[in-house]
């Protein structure tokens, strides 16, 4: 061989080694962070079943007879809450598609219809209770002697506070009578304090967070759409509500394959709108999530999708054209992610009456 085959030999070795490098760093810029990939869930929200009377909180029991079947059919990973809590603090991984199922307010559907079906298909689940409702004893509502008897069957047992109030519209003082009366209720009948708490109605800010956090909670949930992962707040955490309206089985699908859509330095901190509404609303992506040009956001107050400004390759900045009606309002962001998948990020507001 020559010196000039040589030659022509050694560069094309060495394209061929850059040329895999570039590869090898390519794909590593385009992975998603470890919290996306590997320690992530997501959480289901049910209230009543088989109620029709409220279809806004009420699923058909054809529908969630289907989720169970959808569940079953294998590809999830079923979990008891507290795990995947344990998990994203400890940041262990968890499989994909893992998810976990909470129904709130222990409506007596729960102990007839929901409780014999999960029972049976060995499904856990964590049920928020919020007492005064159980100490009344309201019709339709499930006693004490069957939490009781769930609780004793390893389901999960979590507090939404004595009353269910709007707790936005609370005193710092007056929320805290309410988690030191349920907690004195639940020690009474059931020997011990719940860990996890549900916001009546998904509705907090930074103070009422802030309080369950002091209060000794692990982890809060609201009731916004979203992918729960390692480094969502731990006390604003997202669940997927189901519904005779929103509760098909397509729409069940595309909410246990969906991946998170990590973000930070959000804007504005607190989710309580009291001056600037609608809100200047924004977000950092991570970095390595790409295509933000399809990234899309709907606000709950307008039809069709949001206007969206990049500030840069990562900072988003969502347009709202009209204010968010006294109550609650939603922001939900989405991004394809293949294989017939979403990242999700939601956010829910709420809106003082004035």
């Amino acid at each position: 061989m020559n010196a000039h085959a040589s030659e022509r030999g050694r560069r094309r070795r060495a394209r061929a080694a850059m040329a895999a490098m570039f590869a090898l760093l390519s794909a590593a810029a385009a992975a998603p962070p470890p919290a996306a990939a590997e320690t992530h869930a997501v959480v289901f929200m049910y209230h009543r079943f088989g109620d029709g009377r409220f279809p806004s909180t009420n699923i058909a029991l054809d529908q969630f007879d289907a989720h169970i079947a959808e569940i079953r059919s294998g590809g999830y990973n079923v979990r008891p809450l507290p795990e995947i809590i344990a998990a994203f603090r400890k940041r262990e991984p968890l499989a994909d598609r893992t998810i976990a199922i909470t129904i709130d307010d222990a409506y007596a559907s729960v102990y007839e219809q929901a409780w014999p079906r999960l029972r049976q298909a060995g499904l856990p689940f964590t049920l928020f209770i919020a007492t005064d409702a159980v100490d009344r004893r309201l019709a339709g509502v499930m006693t004490w002697d069957q939490i009781r008897e769930l609780a004793t069957a390893g389901v999960t047992i979590g507090s939404q506070s004595a009353s269910h109030p709007h707790m936005p519209d609370l005193t710092q003082a007056q929320n805290q009578a309410e988690i030191e009366r349920s907690n004195q209720r639940f020690r009474e009948e059931l020997g011990f304090t719940p860990t996890l708490f549900a916001y009546p109605f998904g509705e907090s800010g930074l103070e009422q967070q802030q309080l369950i956090r002091g209060a000794g909670f692990v982890a809060a949930f609201g009731q916004h759409s979203g992918v729960q992962h390692a480094d969502t707040d731990l006390y604003n955490l997202p669940r997927f509500a189901m519904n005779e309206r929103f509760g098909s089985l397509d729409r069940f699908r595309l909410a246990a394959n969906a991946l998170p859509l990590p973000v930070s330095d959000v804007t504005p901190a607190d989710t309580v709108l009291r001056a600037q509404n609608p809100p200047a609303f924004g977000f950092t992506v991570d970095p390595r999530i790409k295509r933000l040009d399809r990234l899309n956001c709907y606000a709950s107050n307008q039809s069709g999708a949001a206007r969206l400004e990049r500030l840069g390759p990562h900072r988003i900045e969502v347009r709202i054209d009209e204010a968010f009606a006294p109550g609650r309002g939603r922001i939900n962001c989405t991004l394809p992610a293949g294989d017939g998948r979403w990242r999700w990020f939601g956010v829910q507001f709420f809106i003082p009456k004035a």
